[in-house]
């Protein structure tokens, strides 16, 4: 251990219990975690949603029914699968589904837009598409153009029961006039491809470790989307070491109780597609999933009705809640592993929440590339550090400058990551998998760091000009690069902005081309080309942008101009 303390300096700092490395082989794929699941837990309830339960049995069941169907659709073992839903109960069983087909899971945002939606389907290589008939629209506007040939439609109230279901359909079809009309010929609803799938039958394809199970698209270092190939060998590696983590604070929980967590960061984010699914999974836990966290008293009022063990949230929503005149109507005294993850918890809300609930935010550091945990900090601290914590068991961190040099002690760098979470590579891309990878096997993050004496990591800056709002990652070259098809703009850059709300927010600067442009044309635009968190925040107009000597526009100086 004095040898290992020595080239991970961090160790040390390990809570009592947690290993320095976990053999992520005792699983040959995440089909056999989830089956091992299905089977020790099958009584318990895997999912509550909309006050209906839903155990590992059903979710068993359901799945296995999808996962046939799939096949019956005539794919091949590989086969892109994309899912476009909120958390609602069909999301776990789809990609229960499609990793027991044999198939490749694509996480799709269901706010995308046309143009957003079609470069990821025709990128990924998409065949079908399980999609919430909430989004079916945006599918319908742009499936022309791509390789999907097969569509299934899913609907709120799909797994609530006849009655419940048929009135939450109703309430979402008819009175919130929440589902957009839409064309989409052929399309299957997914209770009916669950009925087709039971007059079936799931052949077993033989899944190894180095298959492909996820494709989860980000921007990876330029913000031209792409997709991070994650192995099966990745997200269960990444899904033990942090069960491992979590340990010195479950440690306290009465032997038999079944760990409650909160869901209500979107599953098709990595963040909750491994920290809520995959790790519920594992620990035969209940996740209730939230299908809206913007709705906060509704937010409160589900968590009123459970013991919740176990929050991952970012700050935004830390933040909405603790200051919400109804938090204490929620019992928090079980609340044991408060996660911050996304963006940088605040000081402020961290002080907050500790008072309030007594389980301090213990704020973690990853990215799609590492399936997503790569650093935390310890969960049975009560500190708030203000750091990303400490490189997370069988991961190494090290700081590296511009030419690739690791950095020497007390000085910046740029974080680089090892472990058996990172990444094959991006999905098609070997040009960008190359300049994001070090020859001996280190992702680079594109983040600026600093390890203390104890092994720590804090973020000081970001190599690039990613914008982070609330969590999700905005790269200016991709709202540049849509704003400058508008007819009327001559130039125009895009740059972070401080926010109370969201931590950053998008701020559009616009060289006009005609005298004519408003701000309202730029806005309409935006709204349909950019979902929600690219939109700019602020737009303002100017005669010229600050420049290099060679052309190349300055976005440090538009930033650094309040």
């Amino acid at each position: 251990m004095k040898a290992s303390t020595l080239e991970r300096p961090w160790l040390s700092a390990y809570p009592s219990g947690v290993p320095a490395d976990i053999d992520a082989s005792q699983y040959t794929s995440l089909v056999a975690l989830m089956e091992e699941s299905f089977q020790k837990n099958s009584a318990s309830v895997a999912y509550s949603f909309m006050g209906k339960d839903i155990s590992y049995a059903q979710t068993d069941s359901l799945s296995q029914a999808f996962a046939a169907y799939l096949q019956g659709l005539g794919l091949a073992k590989g086969d892109r699968v994309a899912v476009m839903m909120p958390n609602v109960p069909q999301y776990p069983v789809t990609v229960a589904a499609i990793l027991r087909a044999g198939f490749v899971v694509v996480n799709v945002n269901p706010l995308y837009t046309p143009r957003e939606l079609e470069h990821q389907l025709k990128d990924s290589g998409t065949k079908a598409i399980v999609i919430a008939e909430n989004f079916a629209h945006t599918l319908a506007q742009c499936i022309a153009n791509t390789p999907a040939k097969h569509v299934v439609l899913a609907a709120m109230g799909d797994q609530l029961g006849l009655l419940k279901g048929a009135l939450v359909n109703y309430v979402v079809r008819k009175v919130k006039k929440m589902v957009p009309a839409f064309n989409l010929p052929g399309a299957v609803r997914f209770n009916d491809a669950l009925a087709q799938g039971r007059r079936g039958t799931l052949k077993r394809p033989d899944i190894k470790p180095d298959d492909v199970a996820l494709l989860q698209y980000t921007g990876g270092t330029t913000g031209t989307p792409k997709g991070a190939v994650l192995l099966h060998r990745n997200l269960i590696a990444n899904v033990l070491q942090s069960e491992a983590w979590n340990r010195p604070a479950m440690a306290s929980l009465a032997p038999g109780v079944q760990l409650v967590y909160v869901c209500a960061l979107p599953l098709y984010h990595i963040f909750a597609f491994t920290v809520n699914m995959l790790l519920g999974m594992r620990t035969g836990g209940k996740n209730i999933l939230i299908p809206n966290p913007r709705d906060l008293p509704a937010v409160l009022k589900e968590l009123s009705k459970h013991k919740v063990h176990n929050f991952p949230a970012v700050n935004t929503l830390f933040n909405g809640l603790v200051n919400h005149p109804d938090f204490n109507t929620v019992d928090w005294s079980h609340l044991r592993v408060s996660l911050g993850g996304g963006m940088a918890v605040t000081s402020a809300v961290a002080k907050l929440w500790l008072e309030k609930t007594g389980c301090s935010i213990c704020e973690g550091y990853g990215l799609s590339e590492t399936s997503p945990s790569a650093s935390c900090n310890p969960t049975d601290s009560k500190t708030f550090t203000g750091t990303i914590g400490v490189p997370i068991p069988s991961t190494w961190f090290k700081l590296l400058d511009d030419d690739g040099n690791e950095v020497p002690a007390g000085q910046p760098g740029e974080i680089a990551i090892k472990g058996p979470q990172v990444m094959a590579g991006y999905w098609q891309r070997p040009d960008e998998t190359a300049k994001a990878m070090t020859p001996d096997g280190y992702f680079k993050s594109g983040d600026i760091g600093t390890m203390d004496e104890r092994g720590f990591f804090k973020i000081v800056d970001r190599k690039k000009d990613m914008i982070l709002v609330s969590g999700f990652k905005v790269y200016p070259n991709e709202v540049e690069e849509v704003v400058a098809g508008l007819a009327g703009v001559l130039e125009c850059a895009c740059v972070g902005m401080a926010d109370d709300k969201s931590g950053e927010a998008v701020k559009l600067i616009i060289v006009k081309k005609t005298p004519d442009l408003t701000e309202a044309q730029v806005r309409e635009f935006c709204k349909i080309n950019l979902t929600g968190y690219k939109q700019p925040k602020v737009v303002e107009f100017r005669t010229e942008l600050p420049k290099t000597p060679v052309g190349k526009i300055l976005r440090r100086e538009l930033r650094d101009k309040k």
